[in-house]
């Protein structure tokens, strides 16, 4: 997957759309950051605005957000319905993809400091980012709203991680912000069969974190603490905030979830909880709906958690993880649920396939009639990767055959694993396809920068010696995983569903050729590098990987003729 983060910044300005179309603005100049949802909101005289890219564009887009906001918005002004202490109020950055909370916290951090430095607004850092437990909570580091700033910022206990500790006329404009990392907050309604909010309520109060004020049986009576405060009694989901309310538009009763981070409680969980809470009040749950967009990993967890339940091998196509989730979830129940339209990355790929084709996209005839054309790209590389793909998609396809083989039902989860293993190098394989090609091209960009001046001969030298290092590395990682599948090939050969036993060799023979392959182009593009202890290290492993998978093919070969 794409390392991506979104970030959510609150700028306190709702009714001016001209304001805010500056602010969006800047976000939408920064090439890679792509800007999901603008959402002003004219009572709370506030716009929320989602944006999703690579880590560096997005700190560089709510830099620049948070700059023009800071330019264009004067908090002495400034009137709204929710609480507030700055232009840009807060600015959450979340982990979508191949991100873990620690690097996106650390990237929070980064923004953090530069806007405190270079444009001297006062920074809390909040949620996961916190510099101590009592600032996580967002609340408390904005207790008192901008009206209390002042006296806050020059506090022993208060003051700001970064910026200014003291108001003056440029920090009484802006305010302060609140910049913090947390996990991804999903909008998710679970529709019963009922139309009473008391009964959706009930359920509500069973699964959330908060749970239900605790009540003497004897009296109906709110139970108190020794402080006077109802004891309550807490749900079964934590993360989880939810309430009950009736949908005249689908004459229907849902439980509103907030799943205020799925790493906890993911939506599979908090779906499963709510049916068998349901089902224990005599109700029961139809399908469900999601509010806004959901990260892939979200939707292909939920996948598998199902097929798992069934048993069956989860080394499949995301499509069809994808579908099993949203027939399983029900999340077609009162809509139809479009995955390119609901899933984050599929959203930014939709977009990207728009602006740029790629060859994994084409159909199989446009692929092959693209690479004999007289253009040199795709080539080889492009196609070693491309066959190593096709024998991991043989071995996944032998790995789920066999997972659900008659008499071969306890063994399932053996091959399920082997199935995911084989869709990990597939993936990874055709990847490396566009990567090739990519490799290439940036390849030729280097060889055409101007030569003129010695500092342009020195600038170019460069620019071909890094393209030319990036146009091995790249065929070498074909070769890798081209090698390392044929492990998948060969368990498969040996112990798959016999009635395949020929898949895995046309497997073992596609895998072996895109190692060979590969390593061809790893050689040709290594004559061009200077770095020689580099070069002759890369061809030294190369050779092992070379021979290692000549020998695994011709293993596999043996198991298969003994077979048929």
């Amino acid at each position: 997957m794409k390392r991506l983060i979104e970030c959510v910044p609150n700028f306190s300005e709702g009714n001016d759309m001209h304001v805010i179309d500056q602010i969006t603005a800047v976000i939408r100049a920064i090439e890679g950051v792509n800007v999901l949802n603008v959402d002003p909101g004219k009572a709370t005289n506030r716009t929320v605005v989602t944006f999703v890219g690579t880590p560096e564009r997005v700190c560089e887009a709510a830099f620049q957000a948070m700059k023009k906001a800071a330019e264009l918005i004067d908090m002495r002004k400034h009137k709204g319905a929710h609480p507030r202490f700055g232009a840009t109020d807060v600015c959450p950055l979340i982990p979508v993809s191949d991100i873990t909370m620690e690097e996106t916290v650390e990237y929070a951090r980064a923004l953090a400091r530069r806007v405190g430095e270079e444009l001297r607004i006062p920074v809390y850092m909040y949620e996961h980012a916190a510099t101590s437990p009592e600032r996580k909570n967002l609340a408390n580091c904005r207790s008192g709203e901008y009206e209390a700033l002042g006296e806050r910022l020059k506090s022993a206990d208060w003051h700001p991680d970064f910026g200014p500790r003291a108001l003056d006329e440029w920090t009484a404009k802006t305010g302060a912000t609140a910049i913090g990392a947390r996990n991804f907050l999903v909008a998710y309604n679970i529709n019963l069969n009922t139309t009473s909010i008391r009964r959706a309520n009930a359920i509500a109060f069973d699964v959330r974190e908060r749970g239900r004020v605790l009540t003497d049986p004897a009296t109906g009576k709110k139970v108190l603490d020794e402080t006077g405060k109802p004891v309550m009694v807490p749900g079964t989901l934590k993360a989880v905030k939810a309430i009950g309310w009736y949908i005249e538009e689908y004459g229907i009763a849902q439980i509103s979830m907030n799943l205020t981070d799925i790493t906890i409680t993911p939506v599979h969980e908090a779906f499963d909880e709510a049916c068998r809470k349901a089902n224990e009040r005599g109700l029961r749950v139809t399908g469900s709906e999601l509010v806004g967009l959901i990260p892939l990993q979200a939707m292909l967890d939920a996948g598998r958690y199902f097929l798992r339940k069934q048993r069956r091998s989860v080394g499949i196509p995301d499509s069809e993880l994808i579908k099993i989730a949203v027939k399983s979830l029900g999340l077609d129940d009162l809509a139809p649920f479009h995955p390119h339209e609901r899933i984050i990355e599929y959203v930014l790929e939709e977009k990207e396939r728009r602006e740029k084709k790629r060859l994994i996209d084409m159909p199989l005839v446009a692929f092959a009639d693209e690479t004999s054309s007289e253009s040199p790209a795709p080539g080889g590389g492009s196609i070693a990767a491309y066959m190593g793909a096709l024998g991991a998609a043989l071995a996944g396809m032998v790995a789920n055959l066999s997972s659900h083989k008659r008499g071969w039902d306890e063994r399932w989860e053996e091959f399920s694993n082997w199935a995911e293993r084989a869709k990990t190098y597939q993936a990874g394989l055709l990847q490396m396809v566009d990567e090739d090609t990519n490799a290439f091209n940036r390849l030729m960009e280097a060889y055409a920068l101007p030569k003129k001046s010695e500092e342009e001969k020195v600038a170019r030298h460069r620019a071909i010696q890094e393209a030319t290092r990036h146009a091995i590395e790249v065929p070498f990682h074909t070769m890798t995983l081209c090698h390392d599948c044929l492990e998948v090939i060969k368990a498969m050969a040996e112990s798959g569903n016999p009635n395949s036993v020929t898949d895995a060799g046309v497997g073992a023979l596609a895998a072996r050729a895109g190692v060979l392959g590969a390593f061809l182009n790893v050689k040709i593009n290594a004559a061009g590098l200077d770095d020689r202890p580099f070069v002759d290290d890369i061809l030294r492993r190369g050779e092992e990987l070379a021979t290692r998978a000549c020998r695994q093919e011709t293993e596999i070969l043996a198991i298969v003729r003994e077979k048929i």
